[in-house]
């Protein structure tokens, strides 16, 4: 690297990590981005949910603060909620894994110098109180310390890596559960409304056709009224006929009896005038 470097390229935070400063300044946390680690530690943390400050663990993961199981059990309802397994306890700085139900912490912060340092957990204190591996060389050996907590950082990034990746992952399947929410809503949407075109075409269908059986029936009501009038003069015809052949047949008979006179007087004159010859002779 250049020793005229840019003094705003790499800034080195308290937790020993380096960051640009140009992606440094995008983290809106004052919380380390690898460790958590926070700058500037509040007065008094309390529980985002019940507000206790006592028993208190934080989720490495997202940096949410809840009570113990043995207070309000925030901190495990929101493991449920998000499944993010890892929780630091801010009295101890012990990590719990949830899913593991288990401690897994590798590092702890010191509460001398701030700096972190190996959590050594297979030794025993003994019944006077001295520890058996502590009771040896009091530091430990700076470069064997440093390989160590390399080689821890390395394990935590990977650890923390596959956590984002399985919070990823569980995003990703919300959100593909949304997306196939969604594509129902709309297919139910679209063949409702292809439902609705087919029965608004129906109705139109349904609406022409009464309009043409209201006009058939007006014409039906017309023809039956034309048919009674007709029906009317028919009769009216029919009575003037049978009128006229009734008149008719009373002249022929008056003709008749007429007709009757006439012969019988006609020969009544045929026999008057038959007898004076005789009576001549």
């Amino acid at each position: 690297e250049r020793l005229d470097q840019d003094p705003g390229g790499i800034l080195t935070t308290i937790c020993n990590h380096s960051f640009h400063c140009s992606c440094i300044s995008k983290w809106t946390d004052s919380s380390c981005p690898v460790c958590r680690y926070c700058q500037q530690q509040p007065e008094k943390s309390m529980c985002s949910v019940c507000g206790t400050s006592e028993n208190l663990w934080i989720c490495v993961i997202c940096g949410n603060v809840g009570c113990g199981r043995y207070k309000g059990g925030h901190a495990i309802e929101h493991w449920k909620e998000t499944e993010h397994c890892y929780s630091l306890e801010l009295e101890t700085q012990k990590v719990w894994d949830y899913a593991g139900d288990n401690y897994v912490h590798r590092l702890i912060q010191s509460k001398t110098d701030g700096k972190l340092v190996e959590y050594n957990c297979y030794g025993g204190h003994e019944a006077d109180g001295i520890c058996s591996i502590c009771s040896g060389d009091a530091g430990m050996d700076e470069a064997l310390l440093n390989s160590k907590v390399e080689a821890i950082v390395e394990e935590y990034n990977d650890l923390l890596t596959s956590q984002l990746d399985k919070q990823r992952n569980y995003y990703e399947s919300l959100l593909s559960e949304v997306k196939e929410e969604n594509e129902k809503e709309i297919s139910a949407a679209t063949s409702k409304s292809v439902s609705m075109m087919k029965l608004q075409k129906l109705q139109a269908k349904l609406d022409k056709c009464l309009e043409e059986k209201s006009f058939l029936d007006d014409i039906n009501t017309n023809l039956v009224k034309n048919q009674e009038m007709w029906k009317e003069r028919v009769r009216k015809v029919q009575e003037r006929e049978q009128a006229a052949l009734k008149l008719k047949d009373e002249k022929i008979e008056k003709l008749e009896a007429e007709l009757r006179d006439l012969i019988a007087h006609i020969e009544c004159q045929n026999a008057v005038a038959a007898v004076p010859g005789s009576i001549s002779s």
